[in-house]
């Protein structure tokens, strides 16, 4: 068979299980009730998740582009492009796993040792362990490399003291990626190693941030006197920054382009809303919904140039970012036009109506797409200077030893 005849093989494969499996399981739409960010206690939906990967995982369809000899599929980004395809008209519970399998999954195939591919990328593809992503600090969350949890070496193990916040999904995670300070006498971009951490040591602490949607699915994380033995360093002793900026980089492309845009309501949801509230015949109404029909058009076309990028073998660079700022313009005006077409019902339902409170909290959840991933700022930045060419910014504190510069402890 041809190329495309073996990837419209592999299309017919993925639907028919899906037409089987998804129905059979509640993970349709209709039946969902949508995507759910996953809170503390919320013990069926991790289960429900779980049940999902495994079930991919057992038909072949886990890890479609990872090496087989880590449990992997072995196939290309065209395949794992018709799966995505594919699965867009069902409602998979997988949010679980996106930072895992999205960013950490391939951070660990990309600078981890063999040995550390084979312990931990079956098991993550299995959904047996659940990963996050442990980087931002109360006082470096854009400035990355500013952070100050400590790492240092003592026999075979390496102890950490520090806090991390903004860690999505720590409460249900067994590991996560950490990034840790261990040489302050460098500057504050080479004296970085990234570990693997196991979120069930002695000292690690994990502590619910409130939202104001009510949800608690952010956290702080505490290390005090955690030990992580020399097998987990990831990337080499004082490489953090580089395998920081490969998961950074999955990341964005993740949240920017590959991620379906299901945390919102799409133009066409909106539609159909100003249709029930009769708000059709109003012109402001109508042009704020070809306008908003417009930007998440140009969302879906750079998510075609990067995934057709993908496609071709290349790596996508600053695309990610400009995809991710883009999603999070459209995802905020998307909420902000939900909740005033909405009107009253908006603000008030009935606590037995399945999905009612749907636009109230998709209003309050979309600003932290803001700071998720990379804030706006930051990203308009990259786009500056990655892009558009312009001067970079002022860094005098590049090359200065991190222990020297003013205000940090190390």
């Amino acid at each position: 068979m041809s190329g495309e005849e073996d990837l419209q093989a592999f299309r017919t494969r993925v639907r028919t299980w899906l037409e089987k499996e998804a129905p059979a399981h509640g993970w349709t739409k209709e039946s969902s009730g949508g995507r759910r960010r996953i809170g503390r206690g919320d013990h069926a939906a991790v289960e429900r998740n779980k049940e999902c990967q495994l079930a991919l995982f057992e038909a072949g369809l886990a890890g479609l582009t990872w090496p087989e000899e880590f449990g992997g599929q072995g196939l290309t980004m065209r395949e794992q492009i018709v799966f995505t395809e594919e699965t867009r008209r069902y409602d998979l519970p997988l949010v679980m796993f996106i930072i895992g399998l999205g960013m950490c999954g391939p951070t660990i195939l990309a600078v981890g040792s063999d040995e550390q591919k084979q312990r931990y990328i079956e098991p993550m593809l299995r959904g047996d362990e659940v990963w996050c992503q442990l980087f931002s600090e109360p006082g470096a969350g854009s400035d990355v490399a500013g952070l100050t949890t400590r790492a240092v070496k003592d026999g075979e193990d390496w102890v950490v003291n520090g806090q991390k916040v903004w860690t999505s999904g720590a409460h249900h995670c067994e590991f996560g990626i950490l990034l840790a300070r261990t040489s302050p006498d460098k500057s504050k971009h080479k004296g970085l190693t990234m570990f693997i951490v196991d979120l069930r040591s002695p000292g690690v602490t994990i502590q619910p941030i409130k939202q104001i949607d009510g949800g608690e699915h952010f956290n702080e994380v505490f290390f005090d006197d955690v030990r992580i033995p020399d097998a987990n360093v990831l990337g080499g002793v004082d490489g953090g920054w580089h395998a920081a900026t490969a998961t950074l980089m999955n990341e964005r492309v993740s949240l920017g382009a590959v991620r379906p845009l299901d945390d919102v309501h799409s133009t066409d949801d909106l539609i159909e809303l100003a249709r029930r509230r009769g708000l059709l015949t109003d012109d402001g109404v109508v042009r704020d919904l070809a306008d908003l029909w417009m930007r998440e058009r140009v969302v879906g076309l750079l998510g075609e140039r990067i995934t057709t990028a993908l496609m071709q073998g290349t790596t996508p660079g600053p695309e990610g970012s400009v995809a991710k700022l883009v999603r999070t313009d459209f995802s905020n005006r998307s909420a902000e036009a939900g909740a005033r077409f909405a009107g009253a019902a908006g603000v008030a339902w009935r606590e037995d109506e399945a999905g009612a409170d749907g636009y109230a909290n998709t209003l309050l959840f979309t600003p932290s797409l803001s700071v998720a991933g990379g804030t706006d700022e930051v990203l308009k930045t990259i786009i500056g200077e990655r892009v558009l060419g312009l001067p970079k910014e002022p860094a005098h504190d590049r090359d200065t030893p991190f222990r020297e510069l003013s205000g940090r402890k190390a």
